[in-house]
């Protein structure tokens, strides 16, 4: 198994067809496929479903599996070149979910780069099921996360708990505190932000009744939190958002308050870590109704 052969792979995955890949990485689209045929001998499966007059590509349920370890060799590889660039410095592999890195992990990364930092940062958006595999692998070395669960080798940590709160645009300017029943779900913007959130919300919302947006990616909320539209969201969250035409409401029968944890397994970098919790406690303290467990 080759680097060429995993780059092969991911830039099909990437691109969506061979002839897209083979163009992206300058090589024709025989070498490619060349290149793919060989890592499929050695696995011992196909990976991609080979269908003639079809463009677009078709995983394998192995190929779909293989991902995530192409995925990891790939980042092993690229730390094994970095080596010899590194000196005296070690580097600090973060993961977070994207509410976190979106919304509070910012700042700490600037103060990282601002006040030179004894390591060099590696960061990558995993969700919270992922990042105890590569916490546990050692390819993280620390793993914000929301949805918390059980693993014999990582270490699970609260870092912070954090209440939900209303979020909306003009409409919302006057009102300071609102109860679940007075919100109408059509004019929602909808985000699953953990199993407790979805339970409460099944508890106060018609499930009959769609959102008027539902998204997976929080970087997109502010676009839709116009007039009378509303998102319910945790406090980091919100308080990024908070200004000019976006306006918090306090819950009454809220949410349960979320709370993010930390996931550790190898103590070798554990003076990096530290300094990187270090730098995460005074970013909190920046947010007022936020509780630290550091």
């Amino acid at each position: 198994m080759t680097r060429l052969e995993l780059e092969a792979f991911l830039t099909i995955i990437k691109t969506g067809s061979i002839s897209a890949a083979a163009e992206q990485l300058y090589v024709t689209q025989p070498a490619l496929s060349r290149r793919i045929r060989a890592l499929e001998e050695e696995l011992g499966y196909q990976l991609f479903l080979r269908n003639k007059g079809i463009r677009s590509i078709t995983l394998t349920p192995e190929g779909q599996a293989f991902i995530s370890v192409a995925e990891k060799w790939n980042l092993i590889y690229r730390e094994a070149l970095a080596i010899s660039t590194l000196k005296q410095k070690p580097v600090l592999n973060v993961s977070s979910v994207g509410s976190i890195s979106t919304y509070l992990l910012p700042n700490v990364f600037r103060r990282i780069i601002a006040e030179e930092s004894p390591y060099n940062l590696c960061f990558h958006n995993y969700h919270s099921y992922e990042a105890y595999d590569y916490v546990a692998s050692g390819l993280i070395d620390i793993a914000l996360i929301s949805d918390d669960m059980y693993h014999k080798t990582v270490t699970t940590t609260p870092a912070f708990r954090e209440p939900f709160v209303l979020i909306g645009g003009p409409a919302w300017d006057s009102i300071e505190t609102i109860h679940p029943s007075r919100l109408d779900p059509r004019k929602e913007i909808r985000l699953p932000w953990n199993p407790e959130f979805d339970a409460w919300h099944e508890h106060w919302f018609d499930v009959t009744i769609y959102p008027k947006v539902l998204l997976d990616q929080m970087s997109l909320l502010e676009e839709f939190l116009t007039d009378d539209y509303f998102a319910v969201a945790p406090l980091i969250v919100a308080g990024r958002l908070r200004g000019g035409n976006m306006h918090i409401c306090r819950l009454e029968e809220g949410p349960e308050d979320e709370i993010i944890y930390y996931l550790t397994c190898h103590g070798q970098k554990r003076p990096l870590i530290d300094h990187f919790l270090t730098l995460l406690r005074n970013e909190l303290k920046s947010y007022e109704g936020i509780y630290s467990f550091l």
